[in-house]
């Protein structure tokens, strides 16, 4: 678990951090570069899970030896089945990640909401309900490892 005192944002209890795949830890069914290895990372301090559609059928594979917990959905309700995920986890012990209309929900519940764009692009309505958007996952992730960034960018 970590905390991270944010002024004018709040406290931020971090034991679960949920990533979408395709588009936010992957690009076309491949895990992007650099990733497994801060997902190690953030696992001796975090509950990792990885929570997808599985578009390519590769995250078992491209997620193999990690210390991550993954859940394919089924390609209906999808929305709903990670807003879902995340609130039995608890919402308010969750930072989430992702870039598809189907990350929307679960971003403006949880307790911090990242956005992505790269190279799949972003839904306009999910960068709405993040609390912050990044342009790559890594940025994303060094968000909860180096928190003063996370600080500097949300306090008010």
């Amino acid at each position: 678990m970590m905390e991270i005192a944010m002024p004018g944002f709040g406290n931020l209890r971090v034991e679960h951090l949920v990533c979408d795949f395709n588009g936010t830890l992957a690009v076309d069914g491949e895990l992007l570069p650099g990733v497994r290895e801060v997902l190690a990372a953030l696992a001796c301090v975090v509950r990792v899970h990885v929570i997808t559609a599985d578009t390519f059928g590769r995250a078992a594979s491209q997620l193999e030896g990690l210390p991550v917990d993954l859940t394919v959905i089924p390609v209906e309700a999808q929305a709903q089945a990670k807003l879902d995920y995340i609130s039995r986890l608890g919402v308010e012990t969750v930072v989430a990640i992702g870039n598809g209309l189907n990350d929307r929900d679960m971003l403006r519940a949880a307790a911090m909401g990242i956005a992505l764009i790269h190279e799949e692009g972003a839904s306009a309505r999910t960068l709405a309900c993040a609390d912050i958007v990044c342009t790559g996952i890594l940025d994303a992730l060094d968000l909860l490892r180096k928190p003063k960034r996370l600080i500097a960018t949300l306090r008010s």
